[in-house]
């Protein structure tokens, strides 16, 4: 099973993991990173670039550190784009040739309702009057954590083209429950204007992807 590669297209390559069991030893200079981690946090980061390691060998990319560069985010080998993630139970990156997929941006979270507060923090009052629609049509998924997770999966498209922030209210999503996913970025902002997803929900999870 690959949940993310079924929302991906043919030219990016992904690898997940469910759990961080495998041996995933780290370069000295991304073990540096970790320094007072916790067992938990060392497990994901070690999965999860485990993960990105395999992908990159898909497309002939030897192993190498993945380090962190501006705003945190992966800094990936010349010539690549990616994108990484890590929940509760979920482990995934995917990469691509930068002359084949100029953005992607990928994210997964539990199938569960969002901590209570938090949805009006991150979303604006049409799309909180979106998500009831679609609750009235399928109340059994978890509509909140989706938009929740399709924001993430836009900032990390969004700052590699960029390397500037966006807040969560500064994306508007449309959900379609058919799959898909729009995101229309606020006005004023230096940048694509608009990001287009495809999302699925399975094994307890919500994944979304961006790649264009």
């Amino acid at each position: 099973m690959n949940l993310i590669a079924e929302i991906l297209p043919a030219g990016v390559r992904s690898v997940e993991a469910f759990d961080d069991l495998a041996p995933a030893p780290l370069f000295a200079a991304e073990d540096a990173l970790l320094a007072g981690a916790g067992p938990k946090r060392r497990g994901e980061f070690a999965t999860v670039r485990r993960c990105a390691r395999h992908a990159l060998g898909q497309l002939g990319v030897p192993p190498g550190p993945l380090l962190r560069g501006t705003g945190g985010a992966p800094v990936w080998p010349g010539g690549v784009v990616g994108s990484m993630t890590h929940c509760a139970g979920y482990r995934a990156a995917a990469v691509a040739r930068a002359g084949e997929v100029a953005v992607l941006g990928i994210d997964a979270e539990p199938a569960e309702p969002l901590p209570r507060g938090v949805l009006g923090l991150v979303s604006a009052p049409e799309e909180r009057a979106h998500l009831a629609e679609l609750a009235s049509d399928a109340p059994e998924m978890c509509w909140d954590r989706l938009l929740f997770c399709a924001k993430e999966a836009v900032y990390k498209a969004w700052f590699p083209l960029t390397t500037t922030w966006l807040g969560f209210r500064d994306a508007t999503v449309a959900i379609d429950p058919s799959g898909s996913f729009s995101a229309r970025i606020r006005p004023g902002t230096s940048g694509p204007r608009r990001f287009a997803g495809r999302w699925l929900a399975g094994a307890g999870l919500v994944v979304v992807a961006i790649a264009a």
